[in-house]
C-alpha cells in the first residue's frame, strides 16, 4: 500500500523571503538514507541551517531547514522533491515506473558530452552552471584548448532526472547548451561513454610530489588548510564527546565545530561509511559561526560503541573531516601553475557535489583564466579522493608568480567551498 505520494516529501516555504524552507521526509528507513538526502540538498545548492533526524530502524522522520547558498542558482523545488522521493525506499518503485526505468541497483550510466567552443575567460564555469541547471552531474572533466583559440570540453556526466537514455532528453540538452552559449558554442555532441571513461576512472595522473603535499599529515597538523578569522580562533578545532551513560541502547555523540557548507552531509557520510546508525540527530542553528550537534548512534549490530579504540577512531575521523573536508593547494607544474582541490569519495563511489561549480565560479570572479582542467581519482592508504586539477593561465590581474596572488586564489577558493 505505502503512503500517499505527496506525504513522503513535503516542502514548505517560509512566510518571509529570508525564512528557511522546511523540507520534511517521512518514509521507511534504509542504511545511509540521511547521507543520501543531505547529498541531494547539497547538489541543489542548499545549505542545511538546522536538522532533526529520528528513526527506529524501520521508519524515519527527517526535517531540514534549508536556505540557498548565495552563489547558487535558482532552486527548482519541484525537481528537488522528485529527487528526494527517488532516494526514499517507499518511492523507488513508483519513481522508476514513472520514468519507465527498472529498479536495478546498478549505477547510472555515464554519458560523454563534447562541447567545441571559442575559448573565453569564465566560459568553463558558464557551462558548468548550465549543466547544474539541467540537473546533470559531472563525474569527470577533460578540457583541451587548441592553439587557434578554441577548446574541446569533455564532460562525463550522469543525469539526476535519469532520462538521458532518451533521444528527447539528449536533444534538449544539446539545444539548451547551444542556445545558452550562443556564438561561443561551435558544436555539441552527446553519447554513451565508451572505454575512455573507464581508463580515466582507473588511472590517477597525480604526481607523487603533489600527492604528498596535498595529503600530508604535517599540513593538517599545522592547521594551514583551515584559516579562521580571529573571532573564531578559540574553537579552531572541533570537539567530539562520547557518552554511554544517558541511554541504555545508544551512544551519544556531542559535537561542536565551525559551521561550513556541507557540514550535515560530511557527518552523515562518515556515519554511512563507518556503518554507524543514527537513531536520533539534532543539528542546531548556527550561533556565532559555530554548530552544536547531538547524535544518538549505534553500531551496525545494534549495540552501543563501547570499545575505546572504536570510539577513538570514530572521533578522530569526525574531527578530521570537519576540520579539513577539502584540500586546496597551488603547485608549480614545470613553468606553469596548477590549482589542486581534493575531497574524499564516499565508499559508494560518489564524490562531493558542487566542487567543480564552486571552484570555477571563484576563478571567474577573480579573473583567473583556466587553461585546462580535469578530474581524477587518487587513492591513499585510508581512502579514495576526487582531485580537481586546474592549469591556470598567467594574466596581468593575477601574476601567478606572485606569492600574494597565489595565496589569495587558494584562500578565496577554500572560503567559497566552505561557505565562509
Amino acid at each position: 500500500m505505502g503512503i500517499p505520494w505527496d506525504d513522503v516529501v513535503v516542502i514548505q516555504h517560509g512566510k518571509d523571503k529570508n525564512d528557511p524552507t522546511v523540507v520534511t521526509v517521512n518514509c521507511p528507513d534504509k542504511a545511509g538514507l540521511g547521507c543520501d538526502l543531505c547529498r541531494i540538498t547539497l547538489e541543489f545548492g542548499l545549505r542545511i541551517k538546522k536538522a532533526d533526524i529520528s528513526t527506529d530502524g524501520r521508519w524515519c522522520y527527517i526535517v531540514f531547514w534549508v536556505v540557498p547558498n548565495p552563489s547558487s542558482l535558482t532552486v527548482d523545488w519541484g525537481s528537488l522533491k522528485t529527487r528526494l522521493l527517488s532516494a526514499c525506499p517507499s518511492c523507488l518503485l513508483t519513481y522508476h515506473l514513472n520514468q519507465q526505468l527498472t529498479t536495478s541497483p546498478s549505477p547510472p550510466p555515464i554519458y560523454l558530452l563534447k562541447v567545441w567552443l571559442i575559448d573565453q575567460k569564465g566560459l568553463l564555469h558558464d557551462i558548468n552552471e548550465i549543466l547544474c541547471n539541467l540537473e546533470l552531474l559531472i563525474q569527470r572533466v577533460k578540457v583541451m584548448p587548441t592553439p587557434d583559440g578554441r577548446a574541446l570540453d569533455m564532460f562525463f556526466i550522469n543525469d539526476g532526472m535519469e532520462l538521458l537514455h532518451t533521444k528527447k532528453r539528449q536533444d534538449y540538452v544539446c539545444e539548451f547548451l547551444k542556445d545558452a552559449l550562443g556564438d561561443r558554442c561551435i558544436s555539441t555532441e552527446l553519447q554513451l561513454a565508451g572505454p575512455e571513461y573507464g581508463q580515466l576512472q582507473g588511472i590517477s595522473s597525480l604526481p607523487p610530489a603533489f600527492a604528498e603535499e596535498l595529503f600530508s599529515s604535517e599540513l593538517l597538523d599545522k592547521g594551514s588548510l583551515h584559516p579562521l578569522s580571529q573571532d573564531m580562533a578559540p574553537l579552531k578545532k572541533p570537539t567530539v564527546m562520547v557518552d554511554n551513560s544517558l541511554s541504555p541502547a545508544h551512544t551519544l555523540l556531542q559535537i561542536e565545530c565551525v559551521d561550513q557548507k556541507g557540514l550535515c552531509y560530511d557527518i552523515m557520510r562518515i556515519s554511512k561509511d563507518s556503518d554507524i546508525k543514527v537513531a536520533h540527530g539534532r543539528f542546531s542553528s548556527t550561533a556565532k559561526g559555530f554548530r552544536s550537534i547531538d547524535l544518538l548512534v549505534q553500531q551496525k549490530d545494534g549495540k552501543k560503541i563501547i570499545d575505546p579504540e572504536s570510539q577513538k577512531t570514530l572521533c578522530s575521523c569526525l574531527k578530521e573531516e570537519m576540520l579539513h573536508p577539502l584540500r586546496v593547494i597551488i603547485v608549480n607544474r614545470g613553468p606553469d601553475t596548477e590549482l589542486l582541490v581534493a575531497n574524499p569519495v564516499e565508499l559508494s563511489g560518489k564524490g562531493r557535489p558542487r566542487v567543480f561549480y564552486d571552484v570555477t565560479l571563484t576563478l571567474k570572479a577573480l579573473g583567473v583564466m583556466i587553461f585546462s582542467a580535469e578530474i581524477v581519482r587518487h587513492s591513499t592508504q585510508e581512502r579514495q579522493w576526487e582531485v580537481y586539477r586546474f592549469l591556470l593561465d598567467e594574466s596581468r590581474d593575477f601574476p601567478l608568480t606572485s606569492s600574494k596572488a597565489r595565496s589569495q586564489i587558494v584562500d578565496k577558493v577554500r572560503r567559497t567551498l566552505m561557505g565562509w
